[in-house]
């Protein structure tokens, strides 16, 4: 009897087994891979950082009685992007596609998404919270082209229309199935979708508001260096979560954006600095961060398609070619861009994006295509150059109209008594680097 009940047991369990194999195996196809997932999450909390650390990058940069406005102005965006993403934005940019040019509706509100959906090895609500971050982030570098002297409540309406108009359109056109991918644009990161759209919408801004009082007769210099190389510093370290995580995997290819992002920003580093001190004589430490944010931007859409020698130099170029275009074609056109957003952020992001056209190698990358030093053709270089085409024009055209919307029912730019004041106390009723007092209607009191 014993006997006989062990081998029931034993078919039993054998039976058992059979039946729980091919289920364990399908379940194991269709989970996350959670190294992956980790990695995400990671490098989502890095991008997030940067935004703080742009903050701070800029804050250093402005007039001491403007640090507060430009440190809330990009705090404000976190906040307003983050609801934008979730309400309409990520459905905008990542849902179904609609002619190549938006994405469908589907994810409205994240609806129709369970933390058992995916995309590819990683929960698709990893990657919603990874590519948010990337929102925020543009968002936020606009602000330097117009820092001091934008009316913050026309700052919040701009910032919703246009990470809804601009960013996410711009995101499914590239990213999300939209015409310049299927067209072959190669941008691993966001050198058209996050820096030329960023840099030169905060030009076309910069332009409409007007150039900042006193600006044409003495030069506005930072108020706090020390600041600004924190949140250069901030940025560095972020950015590998930004181009490494564009893999998507921790894997090679997410070794390879770590490596030619720190060596890139390094040798733009060293060229911007260079290049300086022979033209001014003095070697500065803003110039080395400078320079170091020109290449982590010149880099950016190329990170995991092009070599280490490459990237270094892509670093040699651009930090001479940002610099003359801040030294020399801001002094010659005479356009106020405050903390030089399109100087960096649009020119370093232009030069990136053509410069994957040149160096980019299916060798590093089987996923991407061929440059014109692997192939002798200029086809992706051409396909490059449409991306970067088609990028100035729609987001400068619609940050246009934007902002012409608005100035219908609010001005855009402060008064003249609140500029001169500076926006920290005429616009929050704060200072840096002193105690104010507000009476009961919100006043600031003398003394």
């Amino acid at each position: 009897m014993k006997t006989e009940i062990k081998r029931l047991f034993t078919v039993m369990a054998t039976v058992v087994f059979l039946m729980a194999l091919p289920r364990t195996v399908g379940a194991a196809e269709n989970s996350a891979d959670p190294g992956n997932t980790a990695f995400i999450l990671l490098c989502s909390a890095l991008v997030m950082l940067m935004t703080p650390g742009l903050a701070l990058f800029y804050g250093g940069m402005v007039r001491k009685k403007n640090v507060l406005s430009i440190l809330m102005q990009c705090f404000a965006v976190l906040a307003i992007v983050s609801i934008q993403w979730v309400l309409c934005g990520y459905s905008l940019a990542f849902g179904s596609d609609h002619s190549g040019l938006i994405g469908s509706l589907e994810f409205l509100g994240l609806q129709n998404i369970t933390t058992d959906s995916l995309a590819g090895s990683i929960p698709q609500l990893a990657f919603i919270g990874f590519q948010l971050m990337f929102a925020v982030i543009t968002g936020a570098i606009i602000c330097g082209s117009f820092a001091e002297r934008m009316n913050f409540t026309a700052f919040i309406i701009f910032i919703l229309l246009w990470t809804t108009l601009v960013y996410d359109p711009l995101a499914h056109w590239v990213w999300g199935g939209g015409w310049l991918g299927q067209l072959g644009a190669l941008d691993f990161a966001g050198g058209t979708v996050v820096h030329i759209s960023s840099g030169f919408s905060g030009l076309v801004a910069a332009l409409i508001l007007g150039r900042r009082l006193g600006q044409e007769k003495e030069a506005i210099v930072p108020h706090n260096l020390p600041m600004t190389v924190t949140g250069a510093a901030l940025l560095w370290f972020g950015w590998f979560g930004f181009n490494a995580g564009s893999a998507l995997a921790a894997e090679g290819l997410a070794s390879l954006a770590f490596l030619v992002t720190n060596t890139c920003a390094a040798t733009a580093a060293f060229s911007w600095v260079a290049t300086e001190w022979i033209h001014h004589r003095k070697p500065t430490v803003f110039g080395a961060v400078s320079g170091a944010i020109a290449g982590l931007v010149a880099i950016t859409p190329a990170a995991g398609f092009v070599s280490p020698l490459s990237s270094i130099i892509m670093g040699l170029l651009v930090g001479p070619i940002c610099y003359l275009a801040i030294s020399k074609m801001k002094e010659k056109l005479a356009y106020d861009d405050s903390l030089d957003a399109f100087g960096i952020h649009g020119v370093g992001g232009t030069f990136g994006a053509l410069a994957t056209g040149v160096f980019a190698s299916t060798a590093i990358n089987p996923a991407g295509a061929d440059g014109f030093l692997a192939s002798g053709d200029l086809h992706l270089l051409l396909v490059q150059l449409t991306a970067v085409v088609a990028t100035y024009a729609f987001a400068g055209i619609t940050t246009f109209l934007i902002l012409k919307f608005i100035n219908l029912f609010l001005p855009l730019r402060v008064s003249r008594a609140e500029e001169e004041m500076g926006l920290d106390l005429s616009l929050h009723g704060e200072d840096a680097y002193s105690q104010v007092d507000l009476n009961d209607d919100g006043q600031i009191l003398a003394g």
